[in-house]
């Protein structure tokens, strides 16, 4: 969606793909796995505000699986092995002008997301968030951080679904509060060139660092 009155831009995003051999992206942590088919789906958003006081803000949540054989139906990869699979996602908060009672709210969504399932998930999907959206040629983070993990299969498939279902479900009450009260902010141009000075920042992490673009681009993603 484009040039809204609440979002000059936003992308939600439903993908599955597979194929017959990993990118090495997906298998740089995980070399043994190189060669292997690979299928994986998840859900994606992106939103931008039109308002410079209302933060952007990201979620994604992901399933991969390199399975022991290659599926007849997809064709190709190679056998061996026992299936690998986990889940990964997260959250994370943007701001051009911060506030700290939106930093707050966001944070203790976060962690309400991940306290029913211990109390060690948030203080360590929180750390991976803050090293993760890092631009090391600048020195500074994106934002303001949230949670991130990667790579997750805690407790079997059916626990670490549960824990990243209930990522996905925090998103809008972690966000629509923030985007409520800075909705209608009176601003100037002065605010919306510093807005498009900052998220040229944003696109330099998606283009140099992003785990997933990276990812898309290797296996054949649409470019555009």
């Amino acid at each position: 969606m484009e040039e809204g009155n609440v979002f000059e831009r936003g992308g939600v995003n439903f993908s599955h793909v597979f194929g017959d051999k990993l990118p090495p992206s997906a298998s740089a942590n995980r070399p043994e796995l190189a060669g292997r088919g690979f299928e994986a789906m998840g859900v994606s958003l992106v939103l931008h505000p039109r308002n410079p006081y209302a933060p952007t803000v990201h979620m994604n949540v992901r399933f991969f699986v390199a399975p022991a054989s290659p599926s007849p139906a997809r064709g190709g990869g190679q056998g061996g092995g026992e299936s690998v699979w986990w889940f990964g996602g997260g959250m994370d908060l943007t701001p051009y002008y911060g506030f700290e009672e939106d930093a707050v709210h966001f944070h203790q969504m976060c962690q309400n997301a991940l306290h029913p399932f211990g109390e060690q998930y948030h203080p360590r999907f929180k750390k991976w968030c803050d090293e993760y959206f890092y631009l090391k040629h600048r020195a500074e983070p994106r934002g303001v951080g949230g949670i991130f993990f990667d790579d997750f299969s805690e407790g079997g498939c059916e626990a670490a679904f549960t824990l990243t279902e209930s990522v996905g479900d925090h998103f809008l009450p972690a966000y629509v509060p923030i985007l409520e009260r800075r909705l209608d902010a009176p601003y100037t141009d002065h605010e919306r060139d510093f807005q498009a000075y900052r998220r040229g920042r944003y696109v330099e992490f998606n283009l140099v660092y992003d785990r997933g673009t990276i990812f898309g681009l290797q296996s054949g993603g649409r470019t555009e």
